[in-house]
């Protein structure tokens, strides 16, 4: 097949986005098929061949990238784009991915999950892998994915939703439970999520979230067994336990980098089989609720009583070698290659449907 792997975008998350495609890209070329590497928002403006010939580039344009300690520069990749342009699309994107069998979208966060990619290719009538543009938007929302707890009978965290400014700080800081945890509505990959303890350290989390937005969820913090829960071809893998280094939670430099600044992730996870069936079946419940398809992973907190606790969903998770649905494929008896391909080919199903 002719694949098109979609990645980078403009998105905080933008370096675990190039990582997960530039693999995925690699493993699907060496599956046989005629995969590239794509970036959405610079697209193929470093690339002078043809959008044919891109398809038989010995590396599938893939070059050579990591994932960085901090986030991205937004404003001096936009500054550095060839492209002048306000679009978030990039130089003959849109050409290339018409003449793609699929597109795989290795995106994450803003443009890629809350699903308007998808409602552009879905105009165009190209095929995309993961669940569709509404259900997307519904999960990227972490105020529309609790109501959606709430209604389908999926534990959650007491929370509550805000709109503030600066001027609002003060007063809130003052007025919110603590501990707490306070989160953009769409952030990912632990971007955008602050975990307060004291009314000071409230309110310096709620300065730092205005950078990605005015728009928070703030949820009681519940203590526990950090778990994640991957869904694929509606079935759950075996739950994935995330034990942060010492003295720290699971953010950004945990979730992504090894040895002693980075998480250790056990699976299948040491719990019983009980709550396993607990939190297998409300990732589950959530994926169906939420009209996801293909693939999703959920997040969860085992309290010290065995109750679960879904914390959010990710419709694109990431697809690095090392990621989280990769492990649990793994020990499913899934080679990396095979889950790519595997997603691949559910996805081109499910929009036949």
């Amino acid at each position: 097949m002719k694949i098109v792997v979609l990645g980078g975008g403009i998105s905080p998350e933008r370096h675990v986005s190039l990582v997960t495609s530039t693999s995925v890209c690699r493993a699907l070329r060496e599956r046989g098929h005629q995969a590239v590497f794509v970036d959405m928002f610079l697209g193929l403006e470093n690339y002078a061949g043809t959008t044919d010939d891109a398809f038989l580039e010995p590396d599938g344009l893939c070059g050579n990238v990591k994932i960085e300690k901090t986030e991205p520069d937004l404003k001096a990749l936009w500054a550095s784009r060839k492209l002048q342009s306000p679009s978030h699309l990039g130089d003959r994107v849109l050409e290339i991915c018409q003449k793609a069998d699929c597109v795989f979208l290795g995106l994450h966060g803003i443009d890629g999950e809350d699903g308007k990619i998808q409602g552009t290719l879905d105009l165009l009538g190209i095929p995309y892998t993961g669940s569709n543009m509404l259900s997307s938007a519904m999960a990227m929302d972490k105020a529309m994915t609790k109501r959606m707890m709430e209604d389908c009978g999926v534990r959650t965290p007491e929370w509550q939703e805000l709109t503030y400014t600066q001027d609002m700080i003060p007063a809130l800081a003052a007025s919110l439970p603590v501990p707490c945890a306070v989160k953009a509505v769409d952030g990912g990959s632990s971007l955008g999520v602050e975990l307060p303890d004291t009314r000071e350290e409230l309110e310096r989390a709620l300065k730092n979230l205005l950078h990605y937005g005015k728009r928070v969820v703030v949820e009681k913090k519940i203590s526990g067994i950090e778990l994640t829960v991957p869904v694929l071809d509606s079935r759950y893998l075996e739950p994935i336990e995330i034990v942060p280094p010492e003295g720290a939670t699971f953010d950004y430099v945990a979730k992504y980098q090894s040895g002693d600044e980075g998480a250790r992730e056990i699976c299948p996870a040491r719990i019983s089989e009980e709550a396993k069936k607990q939190v297998g079946e409300a990732a589950l419940r959530l994926h169906k609720a939420l009209g996801l398809a293909v693939y999703s992973r959920t997040d969860f907190i085992l309290d010290a009583d065995g109750l679960a606790w879904c914390l959010e969903v990710n419709t694109l998770p990431g697809m690095t070698p090392a990621s989280l649905i990769p492990r649990a494929a793994k020990v499913a008896g899934m080679s990396y290659g095979e889950l790519c391909e595997e997603i691949v080919r559910l996805s081109v199903e499910e929009r036949k449907k």
